[in-house]
This record gives structure tokens, C-alpha cells and sequence, in this order.
């Protein structure tokens, strides 16, 4: 067996490779939502297709490239792997995520021996799903674009223009999905390139045994930590806002989650099934979500390796929302995103003094399109926002951070909006009001104002604005996530997802919603409540509502008024 240090070394290596491959990628990617959102799945992997080494991004995206590399060894085989060959995938049920995040990966060889993988998922602008920009409301996969079960892009390093042509008649933005592609490409020869070069340093049986002990220590640590925590059953219940075609009506996602010592089960059992709109994700989405709560519970301070998840396992019902079958929808991945806090509303009723209560819940993203009056040109941008963390036991949730599905990610800055698209952004801030009270508040979400200088579309990816960010321990519900079309005028406010044509000079504002509150708020230090109205994250008003505190224009506490209104009623 490899010694300890030999393989803490070969660890970091493979960690600084996955790194290098993220930055290969957001040099040369054409899309914004790539190299400024980081809106991208890396990950190398052992000859299995487990990985042993990432970079953080879209959290729920590795473990997906895990399914769809070992979808493709038992669709092709490894004997069709040949050195230089590059695949692509993004057949939804196997790539475990929509047909715009295509899965692209590599055969590590040396001396022709396979050791390994290597992958990079994206999303891409265009594959000709049936609307430009996004899919709200399809009711089948083949409305929702090309789909590439495992094809070669290079064959022994030659590029196989057969696929491209495919690819580029198969697009409406073909230069900027092709570039977007290539720059796949590059990131996973890069990891390639580094992987090898470890091989040929300590060996390349050395390597793979590294690499079996890497995931035999992780899944040692899991183990060891699952042990330690409270044994039991607890089930929640929580609503994505709809399914993009039956307006209006509430998805359920129901889950159960069982600890023993050697196992955590997570049953989706009892979750909607039949749904007919696009809100449908493959079980490998749906493990993904579910590996990110049990890493963040079990082992969070150690990076992500395929043995982590060991002692997990995932319980579905097939056909349900949470386990697509062909040929259903699975544009919208927003159950995906969800899953998560559904599984930490469950926990939380075990260990309600290490969960924190809900966030935002969403990753609450624009997608904006349409026509440069300036260039003549197609254009075509969007961002996720920051959200605002619940409250927990020991401090105040996070103001205004990225939603927990996707924690290395960003969004995009204003000047990159204005420099690229005929987009005014005329505010951005925090959102006042819309943390959930508490002993320890939630998180304040964001507000941005987007204005039309010309005609386009805005395409409001949101799906908790109907059921609010839940709290714990007599926390309060924070304000959800809003949609708001023309503020200032006879404004309209959007529930769910929306599809919007806009005039010149008309406004979206994408509202964030803030995080639930832990605590009873009476409990709050008073001086807290005042920092955050003097902070703007609270107004007067609120602070009397909810802490029934009276706060004065200078920033002090009325302690008569205060105590008239904390006085109990005859």
C-alpha cells in the first residue's frame, strides 16, 4: 500500500490540478454565467468514474459528472476509451442535469492503461430547446433541445467535426456554445496533462492506489462522524411554486430521512409524481442535492471525494419529481436546488442546535435576451443572486450570500451587464424587511433593478415565492422571493417562473428572499434589533412589529414607548 504522505502529496496535487482546470476553463469560455457566475461541475475521477478531487462551483454538478461518467463505461465501455478522446453528454437521465449543462469529459491514460477521468460541466447559452434563453413550460424532452447520450468530440485527439456540425446547426448562438464547448474541452485535456504528469512521477500504480486510499479515507471520516449523530427518523414536507405548466399549483417534495449507525437514508417517498411541466429532475440530480446536505452534516471541512458518500442512501419513487423517467421534462432543475433545505427542514427536527433555518431557498436567476440596437447583434446574459442564510444557534444567517446548492459560485457584476447588454441597472442592495425574525435573524436577501434601454426578453427564474423561508425554535418566516415588473407604477408582482417581453424603459426588479429566524425574537439583544435598523436591514416599523422595539430617528431606544408596547394586555 501507498505510504500516508505519498498520498497526501499525490491529494493536494490532484486538488491543485482540478483548480488549474477552473481557471483553464474561465479563461477562454465565452459565457458570462461560466467565468464570472462559475456556473460549472469539475471533477477528477478514478478509472470508476468516482471522484477523488474537485473544485467547487454548482455543488450539486460533481456528483452528477460521477453518474454520467459511469453511465457512459456501461453505455460504451472503457475499450472504446482510447487515449485523446474527448465525450460529451447531456442526455438529462444519465448527465444528471437539463440539456443545457452539458457533461464533457476525458479517459486519463498512461502507457495506454486507463487510470482515471476527468470532467467539466457548463451551461451553455443554445442547443435549440424550443425557446430561446430557457424552457418554462415543456411537457416533453424532446422539446427541450439536442440531446448527446455519450458521443465523441475527439477521437485519439482529432476533433470529430461530425458532431460539431450537428452542434452548430443545432444552435441559435452556435460561436458562443462551440467556444463554450472548446473551452470544456481545454479544462479537461489540462486535467488530463496533470494527472499524468503525477503518473509518471510516482508511478501509475502508486496514483491509483492513492487514489482508492483518498476515498477509503473519506468514506472512513463520514462513517466516523455519522455515529455521532442523533439516531431517529423525521420527515418534512415543503413546495416548489409550480411546474411551469399547471400554473399556480404547488409541487410537493415530501422526504424522509432515518439515521443509524452505519447508514443515512433520505426517501423521497410521498413526493409528487405525474408532474407534467419541466420541474422533473433525473435521480442523479436528486442524489447530488442530497450528498450536499449529508457532506455539510457529516465531513465539511474535508473537500468532496466520491467515499463520503458511502454510508449514504438515496430512496426514490421512479416517475416522481425527484426521479425522471423518458420521456419526462427536466428543463427546470429548481427541484434540484430545493431538495436541499427540504432535507435540512427534517434534520433540523433532530439537531435543531447545528441546522440553520431556511434561506432564501432559491438561486433566483435572470436570464436576460434579445437584439444590441447599437450592433445590430443577438445578445444574451443573466445571473444568479445572493439570498439571505437562516439564523442558526449560535449567530444572525448570512446577508446576502449564494444560495447553498451553488457556494462557489458568484453573480454577475453591473458593469459587466452594461458594458455587454442594453441593460440599465438602476439599483442593487440589500432588501429591508424581508430577514425572518429571531433570538438570531435570518440573512437579508438583495434587491436588483434591471431596465430595458431597448426591446428583449426577461426570463425570472424563482420557485419559492409562494411558501416562505421556514425558522426554528419560535424563528419567524422570512419574506420570499418576489418578482416585481415596473416598480413605481401599477406595478405587477410575480409569483413563480415568468417568460416576460420587454418594452423599452420597462423595469424588472429580482426581490431575494431573506433567511428564516432561529429563536423567539423577543430573546434578540435590543442593541442588535437597533444596529439593524441603523443598517437599513430593518425599518422602524418592522422593529416594532417584530421585536416590538421602538426605535427612534437618531438610533436610540424609547424606552417608554418600548415599554408600552411590550406591556402585557389586560
Amino acid at each position: 500500500m501507498v505510504d500516508a504522505i505519498t498520498t497526501e502529496i499525490i491529494r493536494h496535487g490532484l486538488l491543485a490540478a482540478a483548480e488549474e482546470i477552473a481557471r483553464n476553463l474561465c479563461r477562454t469560455a465565452y459565457n458570462t454565467v461560466v467565468y464570472e457566475v462559475h456556473d460549472y461541475g469539475i471533477g477528477i475521477h478514478d478509472a470508476s468514474g468516482d471522484v477523488v478531487a474537485d473544485t467547487p462551483g454548482v455543488a450539486v454538478f460533481t456528483r452528477g459528472n460521477d453518474m454520467g461518467i459511469k453511465y457512459a463505461i456501461d453505455f460504451l465501455g472503457k475499450d472504446t476509451m482510447e487515449p485523446g478522446d474527448v465525450f460529451i453528454m447531456n442526455y438529462p437521465y444519465w448527465a444528471s442535469a437539463h440539456a443545457l449543462d452539458p457533461l464533457v469529459f476525458a479517459p486519463i491514460h498512461f502507457n495506454d492503461e486507463l487510470i482515471g477521468f476527468t470532467s467539466c460541466r457548463v451551461h451553455v447559452t443554445d442547443l435549440n430547446q424550443k425557446d430561446p434563453g430557457y424552457v418554462l413550460d415543456s411537457t416533453d424532452m424532446s422539446q427541450e433541445g439536442l440531446m448527446m447520450p455519450a458521443s465523441k468530440l475527439y477521437r485519439r485527439g482529432v476533433r470529430n467535426e461530425d458532431v460539431y456540425n450537428i452542434i452548430k446547426f443545432n444552435s441559435r448562438r452556435p460561436r458562443h456554445t462551440i467556444g463554450d464547448i472548446q473551452s470544456q474541452v481545454s479544462a479537461v485535456y489540462t486535467g488530463v496533462k496533470r494527472t499524468q504528469e503525477l503518473a509518471a512521477k510516482y508511478g501509475p500504480d502508486t496514483l491509483t492506489e492513492a487514489m482508492d486510499a483518498i476515498n477509503a479515507h473519506g468514506e472512513r471520516l463520514s462513517r466516523m462522524a455519522l455515529k455521532k449523530l442523533p439516531k431517529g427518523s423525521w420527515t418534512a414536507v415543503d413546495y416548489v411554486d409550480e411546474d411551469g405548466v399547471d400554473v399556480g399549483e404547488l409541487v410537493r417534495l415530501q422526504v424522509t430521512v432515518t439515521i443509524t449507525d452505519d447508514e443515512m437514508v433520505i426517501d423521497w417517498t410521498g413526493s409528487a409524481k405525474g408532474v407534467r411541466g419541466p420541474v422533473n429532475v433525473p435521480v442523479g440530480l436528486t442524489t447530488a442535492a442530497c450528498s450536499l446536505i449529508f457532506k455539510s452534516v457529516t465531513t465539511p471541512d474535508s473537500p468532496v471525494v466520491a467515499g463520503n458518500f458511502a454510508p449514504m442512501r438515496v430512496v426514490t419513487e421512479e416517475g416522481s419529481v425527484v426521479h425522471a423517467i423518458p420521456p419526462m421534462p427536466t428543463f427546470t432543475l429548481w427541484t434540484g436546488i430545493l431538495a436541499g433545505e427540504v432535507v435540512l427542514k427534517a434534520l433540523a427536527q433532530a439537531m435543531p442546535d447545528r441546522i440553520p433555518a431556511c434561506s432564501g431557498g432559491d438561486v433566483c436567476a435572470f436570464i436576460g435576451l434579445g437584439t444590441d440596437p447599437h450592433t445590430g447583434e443577438q445578445w444574451q446574459d443573466g445571473s444568479n443572486e445572493a439570498v439571505g442564510f437562516g439564523g442558526s444557534a449560535t449567530m444572525d444567517g448570512e446577508d446576502g450570500i449564494m444560495h447553498l446548492s451553488e457556494p462557489g459560485c458568484r453573480n454577475t457584476p453591473i458593469e459587466v451587464f452594461e458594458m455587454r447588454t442594453p441593460l440599465f441597472l438602476e439599483h442593487y442592495g440589500y432588501r429591508q424587511d424581508s430577514s425572518g425574525a429571531g433570538k438570531y435573524r435570518g440573512g437579508v436577501g438583495i434587491s436588483r433593478a434591471y431596465r430595458y434601454t431597448a426591446p428583449g426578453i426577461g426570463i425570472m427564474l424563482s420557485y419559492k415565492t409562494r411558501t416562505k423561508p421556514w425558522g426554528i425554535e419560535g424563528g419567524h418566516e422570512a419574506t420570499p422571493n418576489a418578482v416585481i415588473l415596473n416598480p413605481g407604477t401599477d406595478a405587477k408582482r410575480w409569483e413563480g417562473p415568468s417568460y416576460n417581453h420587454m418594452a423599452a424603459g420597462e423595469v424588472l426588479v429580482n426581490a431575494t428572499g431573506g433567511g428564516g429566524g432561529y429563536g423567539d425574537p423577543m430573546e434578540r439583544d435590543p442593541q442588535a434589533v437597533v444596529r439593524d435598523v441603523r443598517n437599513g436591514y430593518l425599518s422602524v416599523a418592522a422593529a416594532a412589529r417584530d421585536y416590538r422595539l421602538v426605535v427612534t430617528e437618531g438610533f436610540a431606544i424609547d424606552e417608554e414607548a418600548t415599554a408600552a408596547l411590550r406591556a402585557p394586555v389586560a
